[in-house]
């Protein structure tokens, strides 16, 4: 059910409805405790209205007490609690008159006054009396009964006033408790319930969000180790590649250099070859003055030609093998670029394109290299044979010719392939540049990405951490 539930609806209406019902708890708390106030008071009234009834009861005793003393003796002194009931009696029939508002009460009041009135006027009638020495029609008065009827009868007034305010004092009572109750049913049944809807939330919240977060956390933290432990192998992957680049961009300068030194030298020996030519040649052609130039100095100079022509073809097969070699070197450190670059995933794509173009280069070379090592070997052979045929006097101009000429034609291929060869290395070197450079900035990015999933890794944490 929870999982049905969206915390965008969730949140706000726990909340809602707790912010409601803690609202409407505080709203008839209020008008609870006003009530529960109001009948404290009305209880609190009629505590005061008994006293004051009680006190009325006790002003008219007091006054009958002081008429009582008088009439005895005569003397003045005992009219002392006559003359303060007169004053304090008013009074505290007016203060009933203010104090009681129900119906029946106040009728009954009302009719207390009139007892009291009347037995304030017998008490002075008494005392008048008394003053002018009137005893047979005091004595005959006060026989007649008519103040104690008069006082029995207020007694039974008030104390049908003070049953009725007992009544309701209790009814009073009764509501004060009522309303106390229901403001701490209210008030607890209204917390019992807001702390049901929080905790429903707090459990919401932490299975559909903290739960979530600490998982994804925890996820985040071992990915991002994980991708550092990726990025630190890439990084020292990504080094050793720009080490062997830096490697193979230095081989492949040297090979550029024998490569050209090698071309220099092809060029060399076809020169020195077309020299040879010329000079058979001329002497082929020139018959007139064969009987005039000697053919042994010209066999002589001849086999000197060609000796230097075999010396700097020897110089050519071992350059041609140091290039090779190179090749090699090259195509194996292009081949470990290649798996580098394999390791290194997204990064070295571009490793790995050029890295496969290095090696087309660096088998071409080599297969350039071979191909120049068969001619030079052919050169030399034929050299040789030329120098041994032209000491022993054997050959004939023509077949010197001939086999001058296949130098020259083995001369000039060596020269094309060295000039490719060249070529093709220079390629090379302008490829391991910008390999050298990819390395450089593949590294740089690597490190970026180390620190950024550094920082990812620590806010992982941090979020575990508050969670």
């Amino acid at each position: 059910m929870l999982k049905q539930i969206r915390l965008g609806l969730i949140v706000p209406l726990g909340f809602g409805a707790t912010f409601l019902i803690m609202l409407g708890v505080g709203i008839v708390s209020k008008i609870t405790m006003e009530r529960l106030g109001k009948a404290t008071e009305l209880v609190a009234h009629t505590y005061e209205v008994k006293a004051e009834l009680k006190q009325l009861e006790k002003l008219l005793v007091d006054a009958e007490t002081g008429q009582r003393g008088f009439i005895y003796t005569g003397l003045a002194n005992f009219l002392e609690p006559y003359n303060q009931s007169r004053t304090f009696i008013p009074q505290t029939l007016g203060n009933l008159s203010k104090q009681i508002a129900d119906p029946l009460q106040q009728k009954k009041l009302n009719i207390i006054e009139e007892l009291v009135r009347q037995k304030m006027d017998e008490l002075a009638t008494t005392i008048i009396l008394k003053r002018a020495g009137k005893e047979k029609e005091l004595r005959a008065l006060v026989v007649s009964g008519k103040g104690k009827r008069i006082m029995d009868q207020i007694r039974a007034n008030l104390d049908l006033m003070i049953k009725q305010e007992n009544a309701l004092q209790a009814q009073r009572m009764q509501a004060a408790k009522q309303a106390e109750n229901f403001a701490q049913i209210v008030s607890i049944g209204g917390t019992f319930i807001a702390i049901l809807i929080g905790s429903f939330i707090v459990i919401f919240i932490t299975h559909k969000v903290v739960q979530p977060i600490n998982q994804v956390a925890t996820a985040i933290a071992t990915s991002s180790n994980e991708i550092a432990t990726t990025v630190v192998q890439q990084e020292r992957t990504a080094a050793q590649q720009a080490t062997a680049v830096n490697q193979t961009t230095t081989t492949m300068d040297e090979l550029n250099i024998s490569s050209q030194r090698s071309a220099e030298q092809a060029e060399a020996v076809a020169a020195g070859a077309r020299q040879i030519l010329n000079l058979v040649d001329g002497r082929y052609e020139d018959n007139l003055d064969l009987h005039q130039i000697s053919l042994k100095q010209k066999i002589s100079t001849l086999a000197e030609h060609i000796l230097n022509l075999s010396k700097q073809t020897h110089q050519i097969g071992r350059i041609s093998t140091l290039v090779s070699q190179l090749a090699n070197q090259t195509y194996m450190l292009a081949l470990n670029a290649a798996v580098e670059a394999v390791r290194a995933g997204e990064h070295g794509k571009g490793f790995g394109v050029v890295a496969s173009e290095i090696r087309k280069l660096a088998d071409q070379s080599k297969q350039s290299a071979e191909q120049i090592n068969i001619i030079v070997f052919e050169i030399q052979s034929a050299t040789n044979s030329t120098i041994n045929a032209s000491d022993e006097g054997k050959l004939t101009l023509e077949e010197i010719v001939e086999l001058i000429n296949d130098v020259v034609v083995s001369s000039q291929q060596i020269s094309l392939n060295a000039k490719q060869q060249a070529t093709a290395i220079q390629q090379v070197v302008e490829a391991m540049n910008n390999l050298n450079q990819g390395a450089a900035e593949a590294a740089s990015g690597i490190s970026q990405t180390k620190e950024s999933t550094q920082q990812l890794n620590e806010a992982a944490m941090n979020l575990k951490t508050i969670v």
